[in-house]
């Protein structure tokens, strides 16, 4: 039977992975999984309590609002007036999504079509990569190198660069430059002074910005990433996806918001009314309270992945794997050492599922471009890292 849109899709690499993990845990081994980016942290308290009276209201049964209730979509503007300054009109400004993904793919649904392209960061989140595919549109990925400075932010001047060469020598010109930082798998970061170079580049040129803010809230050593509508003029231009499954620990739950330019909200708006009811209420209620009466919950969650981020890249650094601790995000991007490189990411992250007994995320899924990496997701209590630590340097014989 002939399919549309599917078949033009890769193998899915990291279903490899997870294969010989669970081949490995039936045969009785202790396989630590730091591959999918799983948050293994709990939600809050309130909001799980919240949710739980919700649901024995008989009147929380019934269809939702495809755009959110009204009490959600306030919930997220004065989340975005306390922690980044920036104003947002609730009526016309935000609307809620089934999570980041369905609200970044039917976004695409509205911004591009066959014979338009976009401008994609190579390596990327796959879906980065395929909502403008399955929207008919072409991708242009663009190399976006994991930083190696230091100071904070870790800003990628190289990709700035090279989005300007691709959008320089492409034809017709892209409508849309897909954004996502800080940046999952390569945790690259920048600064609000980049944000505004890319927006006054939009601005000039007529360009939508989509950026992903995932990681909003998830940051090291002093550094705070930028709400690109933190930039004067942005709304102009750009809309932003701020997603609780990070920030929140609410990975399950799939709320998140598209917020920013007016048009482009009303017209995700206007297509999601023809396609759902929105999230189950009482989810939609309790998200408000998440929001609401525990809005340092982000903290928590932040020091926690700080705490593993340490223990894994202290550990590594220890058996003579060296690599740039990240700036932000939950994952660690590993540059694979140069006594296995010539693997490639797939057969290396095979490897160390089979002889040292840890899952990681082969680069190579998120793009040719991450092929040279693999991805630790840290997903596991800092005991469980020094118990990977431990298997990776009787493994990794060859860089003692």
């Amino acid at each position: 039977m002939e399919f549309r849109r599917i078949n033009g899709l890769p193998p899915y690499v990291f279903a490899h992975i997870e294969a010989l993990k669970l081949e490995a845990r039936r045969a009785g081994r202790d396989v630590v999984d730091l591959g999918f980016g799983n948050p293994d942290l709990p939600s809050p308290d309130a909001a799980v309590e919240k949710l739980a009276e919700a649901v024995h209201n008989p009147k929380n049964h019934r269809y939702s609002s495809s755009k959110g209730i009204p009490k959600l979509r306030q919930a997220i503007s004065s989340l975005y007036l306390r922690r980044f300054g920036v104003e947002l009109d609730p009526e016309t400004e935000v609307v809620t999504t089934i999570g980041a993904k369905e609200g970044l793919s039917h976004l695409m649904w509205v911004l591009l079509g066959p014979g338009d392209s976009a401008l994609v960061p190579s390596p990327s989140y796959p879906i980065h990569i395929y909502a403008p595919l399955f929207a008919g549109a072409e991708v242009r990925q663009v190399r976006l190198e994991q930083a190696t400075d230091t100071e904070a932010p870790p800003a990628s001047e190289a990709f700035f660069d090279n989005l300007m060469e691709s959008w320089g020598s492409a034809w017709p010109k892209p409508r849309v430059i897909v954004l996502s930082f800080p940046h999952n798998p390569t945790t690259a970061c920048v600064d609000l002074a980049w944000m505004q170079r890319i927006v006054d580049f939009a601005r000039e040129h007529e360009i939508v910005l989509v950026h992903d803010f995932a990681y909003a809230d998830i940051s090291f050593d002093g550094y705070q990433p930028p709400s690109i509508l933190q930039v004067p003029g942005a709304k102009d231009v750009a809309v932003e996806l701020y997603s609780l499954t990070k920030s929140f620990s609410m990975a399950g739950w799939r709320v998140a918001f598209l917020v920013g330019n007016p048009e482009i909200v009303a017209a995700l708006t206007k297509l999601k009314s023809y396609l759902d009811y929105g999230t189950f209420q009482p989810i939609q209620i309790a998200a408000i309270v998440a929001m609401n009466e525990v809005p340092d919950y982000p903290k928590w969650v932040n020091e926690t992945y700080q705490a593993r981020r340490d223990a894994l890249c202290d550990g590594l650094k220890r058996i003579g794997w060296n690599l740039t601790p990240p700036k932000g995000t939950m994952f660690v991007w590993a540059p694979i050492p140069e006594p296995y490189r010539e693997m490639g990411s797939l057969e290396f992250s095979s490897f160390l599922v089979s002889e040292a007994e840890v899952a990681t995320s082969p680069g190579v899924g998120f793009g040719p471009g991450g092929d040279g990496h693999v991805r630790f997701a840290l997903i596991e209590n800092e005991q469980r890292i020094g118990q990977a630590v431990r298997n990776l340097r009787k493994a990794l014989t060859k860089l003692h």
